[in-house]
């Protein structure tokens, strides 16, 4: 069995690739914990990209809202009374108004 056993052993390094693999963890190593391209530094810009994303369209969404409002203020008085009296909460003489609060 000790006889199997060394000549096992001895193949193995005769056949294994011992700089090959050095190299190859090498540079493994580096692409995960080098500072420019390191996997958690990667992940973090992810992160951030996916944020930014979310406000721009959140953005877009706010500046669709004023450009309508502004839309219906140059169109007609009635608009712009209409938006003066839901916005500033306005009201003619003898008019009550309710206010509800959303969650």
């Amino acid at each position: 069995m000790g006889k199997k056993l060394k000549k096992a052993g001895f193949w193995i390094r005769r056949r294994s690739r011992l700089p090959v693999l050095v190299a190859g963890s090498f540079v493994v190593l580096l692409l995960l914990f080098n500072e420019e391209t390191s996997l958690r530094q990667n992940i973090e810009y992810e992160k951030e990209i996916g944020r930014l994303e979310s406000e721009i369209k959140l953005n877009l969404d706010s500046a669709e809202y004023y450009r309508s409002h502004r839309e219906a203020i140059e169109l007609g008085r009635s608009d712009l009374e209409h938006l003066a009296r839901e916005q500033f909460k306005m009201k003619r003489p003898g008019e009550d108004i309710y206010i509800l609060e959303g969650e």
